[in-house]
């Protein structure tokens, strides 16, 4: 896993024309979904490329399936190895979940917390990690049922496999307000039982409320002020400040400044956490 530090953008076709027009966009990164892009060519394949020749790019698989039951699609990892390294990608990361089943689903489906469970999916990240070459990284994911059968709780669940997979965990602000909210859960006493001190790369995004109230995690919205404040509470825990963060946005595209601004929040997150662990380190050593 190479070093990357500082905030970062989703990198979507439909933003092109717009970075396209920025002199310098003021990103220390971009995240990219390999599978969008391994089988475009043409002036998109030229445009991404002249992105990654300048710019870090992080990976972010949408299709791997984890947690699935089918055998991993080793034809796709040995594309996504190929894209890793003709891009100069700096790590590689998926959802915990799975999304196939004789085929994809085209949607994102939590796996059971239960001990066998656990060493499928650890057994399957492994066999990533060697077929890529590199240390990957798990996202919690967003779901809209509980898995049946449950054994231990999520945040047990994801520890555990971060431990015995030697993967780090991508961790998604978003994800754990938008479960929170469905689920009826405090999101800071979850956020507090992860395996914080193997937080290799953050997400945040916006959502969307159904009629019904059910909210759904869209990445097609602006970022609300109380996942801000997760994100917030998240940089006070978290091993290193800096940890590359990336705001998520899909669809439903505003203006580049008003992106731009979001991740202006971000970088600005990030040093008031490290103005504060600074001082306290100050202090200490004064009072020493």
């Amino acid at each position: 896993m190479k070093k990357l530090q500082g905030a970062g953008l989703g990198f979507r076709r439909e933003m092109l024309s717009d970075l396209k027009q920025l002199d310098t966009p003021d990103v220390d990164f971009f995240e990219v979904a390999p599978e969008n892009w391994l089988n475009i060519g043409g002036q998109y394949q030229k445009d991404l490329r002249s992105f990654t020749e300048r710019y870090s790019f992080i990976c972010h698989g949408l299709s791997l399936s984890l947690g699935g039951t089918e055998p991993l699609d080793i034809d796709l990892l040995d594309q996504i190895k190929k894209f890793i390294n003709m891009h100069n990608v700096a790590f590689y990361t998926e959802h915990l979940s799975w999304c196939t089943d004789d085929g994809h689903l085209y949607d994102l489906l939590p796996i059971p917390f239960t001990e066998q469970a656990i060493q499928w999916v650890v057994s399957r990240i492994q066999q990533t990690q060697e077929l890529l070459g590199m240390q990957i990284g798990i996202e919690n994911a967003s779901y809209y049922l509980n898995p049946p059968n449950g054994e231990m709780s999520e945040e047990e669940f994801i520890g555990e496999i971060v431990k015995r997979s030697g993967c780090f965990l991508h961790l998604d602000v978003n994800n754990i307000y938008v479960n929170s909210q469905n689920f009826g859960f405090d999101p800071y006493h979850y956020l507090d039982a992860l395996p914080l001190q193997k937080v290799g790369y953050i997400h945040v995004a916006g959502h969307f409320t159904e009629s019904d109230g059910l909210i759904i995690d869209s990445h097609g919205a602006e970022v609300i002020d109380p996942v801000w404040q997760l994100l917030r509470h998240s940089y006070s825990l978290i091993t290193d400040v800096n940890t590359p963060t990336c705001l998520e946005r899909d669809f439903n595209y505003p203006g580049m400044n008003d992106l731009m601004n979001e991740v202006e929040i971000i970088k600005q997150l990030q040093h008031e956490a490290l103005t504060k662990r600074n001082g306290i380190i100050y202090d200490s050593a004064k009072r020493a």
